[in-house]
């Protein structure tokens, strides 16, 4: 496909992509939009000048605030949504109406994409999973159930906030190193996690589990997400980590949600599952997707250091699987629903997707550009997460989440 539009070759917001965001142009209220190289397609003036049709319907639509109610329409209508737009946008000529639909990304502040109900977080990495119990239990890493289930917790969806948004350090009780007796402290081991998460486009009935070959139906899309982590108030809280205090300060998701549909050509074969999985949870073909990962730090006022490279695929448990977990006791979902992926680290060291692991629980500090060292962020620090996937000349990315440490 090629386009009026002048799109850069290495950009994330290819024609293959056109994610959903919400964006605040200068002045105006947030509206609904689609990212397309560096620009973004206003969906509420694209419904205004009859795009999609039902003009009214549409435009009130594209200029609420968050997506939930557009997400809830199902994908038949989301996805002639972004067809309508992807048409658009390969005319032969440049529409007369273009420069009313089209904002640059550069000029506007992107907003939190959803209302979030409820928020689920997953553990399922081997690699994690294995690297953290290797820690605390180096007799027995992996616990038994972990290869018969996917390991989850709720966690807080009230602190879920967009990229760009600070991260304020958390206080809470900690066992400072060589004493028995916990403080009243700000956390001194402050840490990320490398997540993907996923959105839930289709609200399923109490009582009714979700079979792992309906997933796809209930998925809308995928987002970057970074479960920042409190370890030393984790670690008192309980053994080996707690998923109370040391989780629920803070989340940060990318703002742009990439629809599963553009996702397709990416998919691939998971992790060999060894024993099979109950036959609830067993799955038919390429359930994981090749997407690309990457973390950086950047110390105020100093150069970015890329610390982490990982990849979704390695995950063990599929977001199919994860999803029928989840609901096989009769939990029911609602649109807008997160549930991430848990740490995403791979097979070698380059990999790992937290700074608990790629220090080794502070035992081996990192040496960033600046030649500076990190055990756990320090104040002024901003973490970034990147992703995207690439094949055959197609690129489809998710931009950046990322988030600046502020001191107490």
């Amino acid at each position: 496909m090629t386009s009026w539009l002048s799109i850069p070759k290495d950009s994330d917001f290819s024609l293959h992509n056109l994610p959903f965001g919400i964006f605040q142009p200068a002045g105006a209220p947030p509206r609904a939009g689609m990212a397309i190289g560096d620009h973004i397609v206003d969906l509420a003036a694209a419904a205004e000048a009859g795009l999609f049709g039902k003009r009214r319907f549409f435009k009130k639509i594209f200029e609420q605030p968050v997506l939930n109610d557009f997400i809830a329409l199902g994908k038949p209508v989301t996805g002639r949504v972004r067809r309508k737009v992807q048409e658009w946008l390969t005319r032969p000529e440049r529409p007369a109406e273009a420069d009313r639909l089209l904002a640059e990304r550069r000029g506007v502040a992107m907003q939190m994409p959803l209302r979030v109900p409820n928020y689920t977080d997953f553990y399922s990495s081997i690699e994690h999973a294995t690297n953290v119990g290797k820690m605390f239990r180096p007799d027995n890493p992996l616990l038994p159930n972990w290869r018969w289930l996917p390991v989850g917790y709720h966690g807080r969806a009230s602190s879920i906030v967009v990229s760009g948004t600070p991260i304020r350090r958390p206080m809470g009780q900690i066992v400072p190193k060589g004493e028995e007796t916990p403080v009243y402290s700000a956390s001194r081991q402050l840490d990320f996690e490398l997540e993907v998460a996923f959105v839930i486009g289709k609200e399923s009935a109490l009582g009714e589990p979700i079979p792992a070959a309906k997933a796809d139906d209930y998925i809308f899309g995928l987002l970057l997400f970074n479960d920042w982590s409190a370890r030393d108030i984790q670690r008192w809280e309980y053994v080996p980590l707690g998923p109370f205090l040391g989780k629920n300060f803070g989340s940060s998701v990318s703002p742009w949600i990439v629809p599963l549909e553009a996702l397709k050509p990416f998919r691939v074969k998971g992790p060999k599952q060894n024993p099979a999985p109950l036959e609830y949870l067993q799955t038919r073909g390429a359930q994981n997707y090749d997407i690309e990962l990457e973390v950086s730090v950047r110390p105020e006022n100093g150069p970015e250091s890329v610390i982490c490279r990982s990849n979704f695929k390695y995950l063990y448990w599929s977001m199919a699987q994860q999803l029928a977990h989840h609901t096989v006791n009769g939990c029911n979902v609602q649109v807008g629903d997160l549930m991430a992926s848990g740490t995403i680290s791979g097979p070698d060291a380059g990999s790992y997707g937290s700074l608990l692991e790629l220090s080794w629980g502070g035992q081996k500090p990192l040496t960033l550009a600046d030649g500076s060292t990190r055990t756990f962020l320090l104040d002024g620090d901003t973490l970034a997460i990147r992703g995207w996937a690439a094949k055959d000349g197609l690129r489809v990315g998710f931009g950046e989440v990322n988030g600046q440490i502020l001191g107490k």
